[in-house]
Parts: C-alpha cells; structure tokens; sequence
C-alpha cells in the first residue's frame, strides 16, 4: 500500500525543483495530502470485498447501502426535526437530530442485509452501520472543513445538485478503513 506512495514521491519533490514556486513544500504536501486522504481508503473499500478470502462483492455493495442509507436518513430526520447544531462553524446544516436519524436508518437497513447478502452476520452488519453512521458523519465534516479552508462551495459539479462527486464518497473515506479493520478482528 505505502510502496505506490514511496514510489512517486521522489518525482513529487524533483518537480517541485523546476516549477519555480514561491513555497513549493505547500505543493507536495497538497499532493501527497491528497494521495493519502482520497486514494488510501478506497483501497481499504476495495479490501472490503476480499475480508473473506475469495472475493465477495456483497460487503462493499452492503457497505455503500448503508452509507447512503445513513446520508439519506441523516438528511430526512435533519430536515425534519433538526433544531440542535451539530458542528456550526464547519456545517451549519448539519444537526445531531439529523445525526441520530441517519445512525439509526443504517442500523435498520443493515438489518435487512444479512438476510438478502449473507456474507456477515446479523451483528457484524449493525455494528458495520454504527462504525459508517458515525464515521462516516465525520468523514462527512472533514470533506466540509476541506472545502471551506479552500475556498470552495462543491467539490465538482459532475453531480449537480450534489456537491460533486466527494460528496458521494466523503463519509467512505474516514469509515472504510476501520470497517475493515472491525471485519479483520472479528475473523
């Protein structure tokens, strides 16, 4: 996994020598900061559909479900009954009520999961929803704190209405690699 990284990084720095940047160490570490924030937990995604040994691709499929289950049911009960802060100063949107909901549409949906992938068991699959619920929410918030200290209001416009594309994936990349994690040790 680290191989890729150390692979390159000797050009990440030689380039920097030649484009004559005012602080070129911001450059790298932009671009290594992105290699490891973006690249490094789809890996872990992808790992997901071996944690059994063969491949299996019921958990990465079940693993998105409940993400966007958990966004879905976050977005519902914010809008709806959302009235306490979550995290005011980096999403102002963003509610605990909303929080709460989405935690708890993933554990329902991943209910449903054992019976129709197989796969995990009955707990493996809730307990996966409680890890997505609430790092994926944080995931989620780290895309937002990104966003804002670039500047930016979306990250792309390849979804419109969405928030780009990261917006899909945010909560993936802070929740898949302690998913798979959880799944190594109960093994």
């Amino acid at each position: 996994m680290y191989g890729c990284l150390s692979l390159h990084s000797p050009f990440i720095f030689i380039c920097s020598l030649y484009q004559k940047r005012r602080l070129p160490f911001n450059d790298i570490g932009y671009t290594l900061l992105g290699i490891i924030y973006a690249c490094i937990p789809f890996l872990f995604f992808v790992a997901l559909g071996f944690i059994t040994g063969a491949f299996n691709p019921y958990i990465p499929l079940g693993f998105l479900i409940i993400l966007w289950s958990n966004d879905t049911g976050a977005y519902l009960a914010g809008r709806s009954f959302g009235r306490t802060k979550l995290f005011e100063r980096i999403s102002p949107n963003k509610t605990w009520e909303g929080f709460v909901g989405g935690v708890l549409l993933a554990i329902v949906v991943s209910l449903n999961l054992e019976q129709y992938f197989g796969t995990l068991q009955r707990w493996e699959w809730m307990c996966v929803a409680v890890i997505i619920g609430v790092f994926g929410t944080l995931g989620d918030l780290v895309e937002s704190m990104l966003k804002r200290s670039l500047g930016v209001k979306d990250s792309g416009n390849i979804l419109p209405g969405h928030g780009g594309l990261l917006d899909r994936f945010d909560g993936l990349l802070m929740a898949a690699p302690l998913v798979f994690l959880f799944l190594l040790m109960v093994r």
